[in-house]
C-alpha cells in the first residue's frame, strides 16, 4: 500500500493501530461476557436507546423484568436478585457499548481520509467497515438464539461471532502492516504454508469458541488423557463422522485438543523449513510465533485443568489475539504482493 502524503500515512497508521486495539480489547470483553454468562442480560436490540445505561431504579427493574422472560432466568437463574442481574448487565452493556464506539471511531477517520487517499486503498477500508457493521447485526443474531428456548446462546452463531471478530483485527493488522513495512526480498518459504497454518488458527478459533459455547472446558478436567482414556470414553470413536460431532461437548473438547497438537507439529514443520533452508531474516518472526503457540498451549492445558476457571480461560483467549497477530505477520513476510 503506497501513500505518498506521509502527514495522512502517519495518521492512517496510528488509526489502525488504535482500532487493532480496540477491537483486541472488544474481543477480551466478548470473551468475558460469555464466562460470566452475561450475553442474555440484554434481550432487545437497542442501536441508539441502549447506548446509555440504566440511570432510574425503574428502568433497572424494567431491564430486570425483560430479562425474567428468557428461558435462561426460568431454568437457571430464577433466583437471581437485582443486584446479581447489575453485575452481568455491565458486561453486555460494556460489550454493546464498545461496539458502537468501535463502529464510530473507524467511521469517523474513514469519512476524513476518503478526501485523502486512493480509492482503490479506500475500498479495503470501506470492507473492514462494511465487516464491522455486519458484526453488530452477527451479535444480536447470536444473543437472539437465546432468548426463546434455550438457557446459552447457540455454539454455532457464537463461533461465526467470534471468528468474524478476527478476520477484522487480522484485516486491520495486515493493512497496518501494508503501509508501514516492505515485505520480505530475500528468499522465503511456499506462501501456502503460512497461509495453511493461518487457516489451521480460525478452524481451531471456531471449534474453541465450541468448546466455550457448550461449557466443554468444565468436563474432562485432566491431561493429557480425557479422564483415564486418550479418547473419551463416554463416546463411539465413529461418531467422530457424524454430522452431530460439533453437538457432543466431550468430542469437541477431543477435537480442540487434538487439532492443537496437529498446529504445534505444523509449526515445526515451518521451522524446519526454514533453517533447512537459512531463511536468516525470518529466524525472529518463527520463534515469536513459537513463543505464543507454546504459550496458548500451556494456557490451554491450565485453562482444562481448572475446569475454564474464569481468569485463565480469558488469558487463554488473549494469548489468541498474539498468535493470529504473528501468524498474519509471517503470512505478511512471504506474501507476494
Amino acid at each position: 500500500m503506497y501513500i505518498e502524503n506521509n502527514i495522512i500515512k502517519n495518521q492512517i497508521s496510528i488509526w489502525l493501530i488504535f482500532m487493532f486495539c480496540l477491537v483486541a480489547l472488544m474481543i477480551i470483553i466478548g470473551g468475558l461476557t460469555r464466562l460470566t454468562d452475561s450475553g442474555l442480560s440484554i434481550t432487545k436490540w437497542e442501536l441508539f436507546s441502549g447506548t446509555l445505561p440504566p440511570l432510574t431504579k425503574d428502568k433497572w427493574i424494567s431491564y430486570f423484568d425483560q430479562y425474567k422472560q428468557i428461558p435462561e432466568f426460568k431454568l437457571q437463574n430464577f433466583s437471581m436478585t437485582l443486584s446479581e442481574f447489575k453485575v452481568i448487565f455491565w458486561w453486555e452493556w460494556g460489550h454493546r457499548f464498545l461496539g458502537r464506539l468501535i463502529g464510530i471511531c473507524y467511521l469517523i477517520p474513514l469519512i476524513y481520509f476518503s478526501w485523502n487517499i486512493h480509492p482503490k486503498i479506500l475500498k479495503k477500508f470501506y470492507f473492514i467497515f462494511f465487516l464491522i457493521c455486519f458484526q453488530g447485526f452477527l451479535g444480536w443474531y447470536m444473543v437472539s438464539s437465546g432468548l426463546e428456548q434455550r438457557i446459552d446462546v447457540s455454539h454455532y452463531r457464537l463461533s461465526v461471532h467470534l471468528l468474524v471478530a478476527f478476520i477484522i483485527l487480522s484485516l486491520i493488522f495486515w493493512n497496518f502492516l501494508q503501509l508501514n513495512y516492505s515485505k520480505n526480498k530475500d528468499y522465503k518459504i511456499n506462501y501456502f504454508i503460512p497461509l495453511i497454518f493461518l487457516i489451521m488458527i480460525f478452524i481451531q478459533i471456531v471449534v474453541g469458541a465450541f468448546v466455550s459455547g457448550m461449557d466443554a472446558g468444565k468436563i474432562y478436567n485432566s491431561w493429557p488423557l480425557m479422564g483415564e482414556t486418550y479418547f473419551p470414553n463416554d463416546n463411539d470413536f465413529t461418531n467422530l463422522f457424524e454430522f452431530t460431532v460439533f453437538n457432543d461437548p466431550s468430542l469437541v473438547q477431543f477435537i480442540h485438543r487434538n487439532l492443537a497438537y496437529l498446529i504445534a507439529l505444523f509449526y515445526l514443520y515451518i521451522i524446519f523449513k526454514v533453517h533447512i533452508n537459512k531463511i536468516t531474516n525470518l529466524y525472529k518472526p518463527v520463534y515469536f510465533l513459537g513463543s505464543f503457540i507454546f504459550l496458548q498451549i500451556i494456557l490451554g492445558v491450565f485453562t482444562i485443568l481448572h475446569g475454564a476457571q474464569i481468569y485463565i480461560a480469558s488469558m487463554h483467549q488473549i494469548s489468541s489475539i498474539f498468535l493470529v497477530s504473528s501468524s498474519i505477520y509471517l503470512l505478511f513476510l512471504n506474501s507476494k504482493n
